[in-house]
């Protein structure tokens, strides 16, 4: 999915079309206005169809190669939903805000729906094609992953955890999440805790 970016991206990925060397596994979704991060998975849930559905962020933060042991955990727990936790791995922290910030939004998650995870704002975010799909989502920007967790848990789905490693960047290395995004987070899942 390329969301209206601006650096490059798309004419990498229009060159990838053009090439002989084409796969069926993929697919490439161009949208023209850059509406944010939720936007772009609510288009992308639009075009899936395998059996499992991972988020992934371009700027591999986080390392792929995770994905299995989200998988083996889900095959092993017949689980329906699968976090990666930063706060597991024994990878490198994020700064002290972002770190903290972080065990805050895990904190208000746990107290309002009664879980027991330790990285609500994780990216790596695996769910059963079946789940995902029945969640309503109206998110546009970040508030994806307060939104999306507050639904698959109201929904009553158990929320399992693996350790990832994680690599993050700083926001002069092109960072975009800030401390308003946290309040709106806040807000999310207080709003989705007492709305039907």
């Amino acid at each position: 999915m390329d969301d209206g970016s601006k650096d490059g991206t798309k004419e990498v990925l229009i060159e990838s079309q053009k090439s002989k060397v084409k796969s069926q596994n993929f697919k490439i979704i161009f949208k023209e206005k850059n509406e944010g991060k939720g936007s772009a998975i609510r288009e992308g849930l639009k075009y899936v169809t395998g059996d499992v559905v991972v988020i992934q962020d371009a700027d591999l933060e986080y390392n792929p190669m995770d994905w299995l042991k989200m998988l083996k955990i889900m095959e092993e727990q017949n689980a329906d939903v699968v976090y990666g936790s930063r706060v597991l791995g024994k990878g490198t922290k994020s700064s002290l805000a972002f770190y903290l910030g972080g065990r805050l939004l895990s904190f208000l998650t746990n107290f309002l729906y009664g879980a027991h995870i330790t990285d609500e704002p994780t990216c790596y975010k695996m769910f059963r094609r079946e789940v995902i799909k029945k969640i309503d989502l109206k998110c546009k920007g970040f508030e994806f992953c307060p939104e999306v967790t507050a639904k698959v848990l109201k929904k009553g789905y158990r929320i399992y955890e693996v350790p990832i490693s994680y690599k993050p960047r700083k926001i002069k290395e092109g960072k975009k999440i800030r401390w308003k995004d946290g309040v709106i987070a806040i807000w999310t899942l207080i709003k989705y805790r007492f709305s039907k």
